[in-house]
């Protein structure tokens, strides 16, 4: 039994009805424990044990509701080694044939590649690469990272071609009905009579509803036989209802609304293109990372210089960078110097100095000298894989305010549809009470016409009310503002793993920070060695160095650089215990006993060393980290070290105030020290002498004392202090680990990132509130007017179609929002 996570692509989605029908049956599917569909994205995010249920079942439960899971057909390029003759492209091409899920395989002997079609449900590339492997041949590689990106821009730009087509000729016949229905609304005259006007009215509007409209009413037909209602079921029966006066209109008192059906649905169509078009710049910020990449490399091969595809970069390739090129892939600098302009991953301009053994990241551009870089991550596994992997589970996550718009449109559909049963019922009972509201609006209403039969007037108002509720903006008003956030992040060097994360940052207190290596740059250096009477400096250095050779520590290798830069020789080590949170026990050369760390360690092991004290107090109180050392129970001196700021780390945390938050700054230096480093930095909380393993207590702590709080930590130990805070912080820059337990990642590590992802967060709630409060308010005053018949039908459709689109544009304006730090805008 294990816990599995798939994506499935749906189609057939029009509205966040059909969004909802989808979650629901999903959620209820036994082994699921959690599915989210997004509209936007046409991707349901499932969680399920295995044990119960798989991949093909959750599909099939898709189809079931009446929704389409395309049978996705993926194509993957292999360079293939080993093959000498043409005959071995048959033997590869015939194999790769026979293995099950490949639709095709094609085997090119003078490029050495395989280009394979299959179906990923079926097969998968790793059994593909097997099935050519065991024909005796290599595969080194494959070239289709950007496949399925390409892939989805293409059909998307299909369906906005299509969506356009549909609107251009559903108003090429709604445009004549347009002019010709306009004597009739205003002037109540049907022209040139009204035999001429109402068949004119059903043969115009019979091709709008019948041709374009067709994949609307296919829809609403597939969501009524699988019990289910969605937007396009609201805009089938107006249309038809309005359709269906224009028969009975000959030979009844009846107006004929055909026209108003077609123009319904001209504008329902035409809604649902700029809709298309406005989602789809909602979704460009994958592509545009994408866009980014290099394409290709030049490596030393055999001493000589050659030009490659960037799929073609192994791991160890020695990569040449020139001046103005794009550093092919992740590596680290063995030769050169130069300045690297990395605003492509951190969004910031000023170049970045690096030289030998600098790491550098893909993509990013050499701008002065020549770089020669030994490639270190390639293909999946680069920096930009990873941002565009994140950037994807970002958006395809859900913030907890959509949980309560989600509830509201699962019951809008049928709520609408037992309101316009509602209308007709009333209007047809009570025509009086009901139209006095209509005789008092017609005055300054022109569409308004109490003059109407009791069922024009029934008929009217009950269309209206079916095609002016719009779950559409319901639905679209949180996952477009997280797609167009998540991409803005990750143009800035915020990559927002967690969409709940945005709503939880603009709410939390206090944002903790751990000490080395978040607010100091975790490089610290040895400023002072202070011997004990009758010792040397050199003496307690080479000793503190010779039992720090078995620590990983920072500090640990600040001491040992500066023994290795005097040229002291070092003991050899014979025994060595880390004690968490007090320092080190060892044992060197002569079985003499050293211990190295902090007052609790020299107390425990009754160590006298009151003679230091004065000097412990004084270095501390410098913000310095001073270390005690001892041999055969007798202390002999101290080394104390200080780690550097970040150079904004004062900065980002005197705006990060100015927001309104409370800064604390947790580490396990003594408080004396703590406090020291904190009056330089500006942090207003100062939680000292923390042991790596009870900083989650300390958070906990904080928690039950303030409310929310964030951490941003970067080390292995920070990795459960980042899942307790109710938002982790991880700083890129970072060990991996901490990377993965971080709901918010930080490329660069500079606290002025902390800064732009509140500001980020705070600007994209914001938009969502606004949306949602438009989404809601909208549907709760258009409704009721529809019900009163004071909203003619198309004016009603123009409204729900604008109400999406304002949602989808106003999403695509936070864009325009400024998430950079105050203090750095005033450098620009």
């Amino acid at each position: 039994m294990t816990q599995q996570q798939t994506q499935i692509k749906i189609s057939g989605m029009h509205c966040a009805a059909c969004a909802q029908t989808i979650q629901k049956a999903l959620s209820k599917a036994e082994g699921v424990t959690k599915a989210r569909v997004n509209l936007t994205t046409e991707t349901a995010y499932v969680e399920y044990d295995d044990e119960y249920t798989d991949e093909e079942k959750l599909k099939e439960i898709i189809r079931n509701t009446g929704y389409d899971v395309p049978e996705e057909l993926e194509t993957a390029t292999l360079r293939i080694g080993g093959m000498t003759c043409a005959s071995c492209a048959q033997i590869i091409a015939k194999e790769l044939r026979k293995t099950d899920g490949v639709k095709d395989a094609n085997v090119n002997m003078a490029t050495e590649k395989a280009t394979v079609s299959f179906y990923p449900a079926k097969t998968s590339y790793a059994k593909i690469k097997k099935a050519v492997e065991d024909t005796g041949y290599q595969v080194l590689g494959r070239e289709d990272k950007k496949a399925r990106f390409e892939e989805e821009a293409l059909k998307e730009q299909q369906t906005l071609a299509a969506a356009k087509k549909k609107a251009i000729i559903a108003w090429a016949l709604t445009i004549p009905i347009v002019f010709w229905m306009i004597p009739d609304m205003f002037f109540g005259v049907a022209w040139p009579n009204a035999t001429v006007f109402n068949i004119g009215m059903i043969a115009l509007a019979a091709p709008v509803l019948f041709i374009p409209g067709w994949t609307t009413y296919r829809s609403a037909a597939k969501a009524i036989w699988h019990r289910n209602a969605n937007m396009d079921v609201l805009i089938m029966l107006g249309t038809l209802a309005s359709f269906l006066t224009g028969p009975p209109s000959f030979f009844a008192p009846l107006a004929n609304y055909a026209g108003v059906g077609a123009m319904i649905m001209s504008f329902h169509l035409t809604g649902r293109y700029i809709e298309a078009k406005a989602k789809g710049r909602a979704s460009q910020a994958i592509r545009r990372l994408l866009e980014l990449e290099a394409k290709t490399a030049r490596i030393l091969r055999d001493g000589k210089e050659v030009e490659v595809p960037i799929d073609e970069v192994e791991e160890g390739d020695l990569m040449i960078v020139r001046p103005g090129e794009k550093i092919p892939t992740d590596g680290a600098v063995v030769d050169g110097e130069s300045g690297v302009d990395e605003s492509m991953a951190t969004g910031e301009s000023m170049p970045v100095q690096k030289k030998l053994g600098d790491n550098v990241i893909g993509a990013t551009i050499n701008q002065r000298g020549l770089l020669k870089v030994k490639a270190t991550k390639v293909g999946e596994e680069t920096f930009l894989s990873q941002v565009i992997k994140m950037v994807e589970e970002a958006q395809g996550s859900k913030v907890p305010i959509q949980e309560f718009a989600d509830r509201v449109t699962s019951y809008f559909v049928p709520t609408v549809l037992t309101l316009a049963l509602l209308t007709l019922v009333l209007w047809l009972a009570f025509p009086t009470v009901i139209g006095s509201v209509g005789v008092w609006a017609s005055q300054f209403l022109p569409w308004v016409d109490p003059t109407l039969g009791v069922a024009s007037l029934a008929i009217f108002a009950t269309v209206a009310t079916l095609v002016i509720a719009c779950p559409c903006a319901l639905g679209l008003a949180t996952p477009t503002v997280l797609m167009v956030g998540s991409g803005m992040g990750a143009e800035n060097g915020v990559l927002i793993r967690r969409g709940e994360a945005i709503q939880t940052l603009k709410d939390v207190k206090v944002i903790v920070f751990d000490k080395t290596g978040t607010i100091t740059k975790g490089q610290p250096e040895v400023t002072d060695t202070i011997p004990a009477e009758g010792f040397s400096e050199k003496e307690v250095l080479r000793l503190a160095a010779s039992v720090e050779k078995g620590s990983e520590h920072p500090l640990a290798e600040a001491i040992i650089r500066k023994a290795e830069a005097e040229g002291l020789e070092l003991h050899e080590l014979k025994r060595f215990e880390a004690v968490t949170g007090r320092g080190i026990k060892a044992e060197i050369e002569g079985q003499n006993a050293v211990l190295v760390g902090n007052r609790k360690l020299m107390d425990e092991a009754e160590i006298n060393y009151s003679g230091l004290e004065p000097e412990l107090k004084r270095l501390e109180d410098e913000a310095k980290t001073a270390m005690l050392i001892a041999e055969n129970g007798k202390c002999i001196g101290i080394v104390a070290e200080a780690d550097t700021l970040k150079e904004d780390s004062v900065q980002a945390i005197a705006e990060l105030e100015k927001l309104g938050l409370q800064t604390a700054m947790l580490t396990g230096d003594n408080r004396r020290t703590a406090e020291a480093i904190a009056r330089k930095v500006g942090t207003s909380k100062v939680l000292a002498e923390v042991l790596p393993d009870k900083k989650v207590a300390e958070i906990r702590r904080l928690q039950e004392e303030v409310g929310l709080v964030a951490m941003v930590g970067d080390g292995i130990n920070d990795a459960p202090a980042l899942t307790q805070a109710n938002v982790g912080i991880a700083i890129g820059t970072g060990t991996d680990i901490a990377i993965e337990a971080g709901d918010v990642v930080l490329v660069r590590g500079n606290l002025s990132d902390v800064v732009k992802a509140v500001k980020l967060s705070r600007a994209t709630f914001r938009k969502i509130k606004q949306n949602l409060f438009w989404a809601f308010f909208y549907n709760m005053v258009m409704i009721p007017f529809a019900m009163l018949g004071l909203a003619h039908p198309v004016i009603a459709e123009a409204a729900m179609a604008i109400s999406s689109v304002t949602v989808v544009t106003n999403a695509n304006l936070l864009r325009r929002m400024k998430v950079r730090p105050d203090y750095q805008m005033e450098v620009k």
